[in-house]
């Protein structure tokens, strides 16, 4: 019997590629992956931990390049205060290397099950103290890359308007495999908490996001209630320990979605369900914000999770001017209210939000022109979740809100562009020179950089 799909009519036939997933395990692999000869489907995405809550790094119809099997740290350079490593390492794996070593990263970053590729080709925000700490990207001093034609490209600081395209690049201008990045001795902070209502938190969040200060809070807007966690150096330095900030991320992270899914699942009337949510969620933050934490580092801060699946939590993050966020943070609590009375629908978690310093670094970053406040709603209930998102979009378009890729959604093709302004034709120019033929472009991100 003929093979079928082999010969047809006399000539070999190239059997079409089917749509999947390339988990390449070597840099010989990985460029056989993007080599133009390749029988893969098309387009091609880069992918680490997954935690994109956008289509910006799935490929329906082409292929996902899984980079976790990627995860060796390369080398750390305690004299230079650097490290290489390849995209695959997690950043909780990254930072537990470095603290042997007596360094950290420069910045603290929460979510520590990121892959490094994924947290330097998206926005990978924490509450930094002072200038050029709030993204993990700005740290980047050099990169190795596949490009969409399967070539190897490396990039150096000396590259510098080149390298910033590449950090927050999404994965469009090429597929990381290796980065080198400034890290810094282990310094100690002072962790302030204080507890205020949203009026109060209005008249002061001015002076404390223009400030030298690593500002993150915890918004209750139904208990009209937010949480403070301020974090300065000082000159003198305390000891450290790790447990208080362990038990901190564990109620935050683990506990609280964990308890609000089976509230939600066995408590029916809502008032009741979420007058106890509040109490829980008011509990928990006024305890381990309040009076666990006094001191810390970067290390601590961050933790040392590798965590390899989702938490399960729905969020958006919009960023909005630090000018502003005195009348936005109001105009939010307001928002959740009254959606609530129109929908029935609400976030059981608390909104999380933190100041993010300026940042020119990145081509694509949020922060260019001027301070954020990252402001991200949160949410275990999958029910009535894309109707607040709709409406969420909405509103932060109208308070001036910049989105990331990656973590917002619900975004206008045409609002975006008018955001990034300039910086996005930039890029688009970029990007065509080194992918002209689309491959590392879905349909999501086509509809921002085609």
């Amino acid at each position: 019997m003929k093979p079928q799909g082999f010969r047809d009519t006399g000539r070999f036939v190239h059997r079409p590629a089917r749509p999947g997933i390339c988990t390449p395990t070597n840099l010989a692999h990985l460029t056989r992956c993007l080599s133009h000869d390749a029988n893969i489907a098309l387009p091609v995405r880069p992918r680490g931990a997954g935690t994109a809550v956008t289509d910006c790094s799935v490929s329906t119809s082409g292929t996902v390049i899984d980079m976790t099997r990627f995860d060796r740290i390369i080398h750390i350079d305690t004299h230079e205060q650097t490290v290489t490593a390849e995209a695959g390492v997690r950043l909780g794996a990254l930072v537990a290397a470095l603290a042997a070593k007596d360094l950290e990263l420069v910045g603290s970053f929460d979510q520590t099950e990121r892959t490094l590729g994924g947290a330097l080709a998206a926005p990978c925000m924490g509450p930094g103290i002072g200038d050029h700490t709030s993204f993990l990207s700005a740290q980047v001093i050099g990169m190795k890359l596949v490009t969409a034609g399967g070539k190897v490209m490396r990039v150096s600081e000396t590259q510098k308007h080149l390298l910033g395209a590449m950090r927050l690049s999404y994965g469009m201008l090429g597929v990381i495999y290796e980065v080198t990045l400034r890290v810094r001795s282990i310094s100690t902070f002072s962790a302030n908490h204080r507890s205020m209502n949203i009026e109060t938190f209005a008249q002061v969040c001015d002076r404390l996001a223009s400030g030298n200060v690593g500002l993150k809070f915890y918004l209750l807007p139904y208990r009209d209630q937010v949480y403070l966690d301020l974090r300065h150096y000082e000159n003198s330095q305390h000891s450290t320990f790790p447990i208080p900030w362990r038990i901190k991320n564990w109620g935050e992270s683990t506990v609280l979605p964990n308890v609000f899914k089976s509230l939600n699942r066995v408590l029916p009337i809502p008032s009741v369900r979420y007058r106890l949510i509040d109490s829980i969620s008011a509990a928990t933050h006024g305890l381990v914000n309040s009076r666990l934490v006094r001191n810390g580092n970067n290390v601590t801060a961050s933790g040392q999770r590798r965590r390899r699946k989702s938490r399960g939590l729905l969020y958006s993050t919009w960023c909005f001017p630090a000018s502003d966020f005195s009348l936005v943070v109001k105009a939010y609590a307001n928002f959740c209210q009254e959606t609530f009375l129109r929908t029935t629908y609400r976030c059981d978690m608390p909104a999380v939000g933190h100041r993010i310093a300026r940042d020119c670094s990145a081509l694509l970053s949020p922060s260019f022109d001027e301070p954020l406040i990252a402001l991200q709603s949160v949410s275990t209930q999958r029910r009535g979740w894309d109707g607040f998102v709709l409406d969420l979009s909405e509103f932060a378009e109208n308070w001036g809100g910049i989105p990331l890729f990656n973590q917002t959604l619900a975004t206008r093709a045409d609002y975006v562009s008018q955001t990034y302004a300039g910086r996005m034709e930039l890029f688009r120019k970029i990007r065509r020179q080194l992918d002209p033929r689309k491959r590392l472009l879905n349909p999501f991100l086509a509809r921002h950089f085609e």
